[in-house]
């Protein structure tokens, strides 16, 4: 999970990008917090996905999450 510090960081890192560049560290730094932050919002996505069921035509029900996931509900 990407805390408000983080965000908040990510944002003056980009905004100090523009304006005057970086420091080497503060791009390693940049780099390492797009990251997370990319890796916390797909696990967040990929837990939705996992609890939508779709009713088929037949009246069966199927859970994404098993169906393209390998996720047991």
């Amino acid at each position: 999970m990407v805390s408000e510090l983080d965000l908040e960081r990510i944002n003056y890192l980009a905004r100090k990008s523009k304006a005057e560049g970086l420091t080497q560290e503060e791009l390693v730094e940049q780099k390492l917090l797009r990251e997370r932050y990319i890796a916390a919002i797909r696990a967040n996505l990929r837990s939705q996905l996992n609890n939508i069921d779709v009713i088929e035509k037949d009246g069966t029900i199927e859970n994404l999450g098993e169906k393209y996931g390998g996720v047991k509900a």
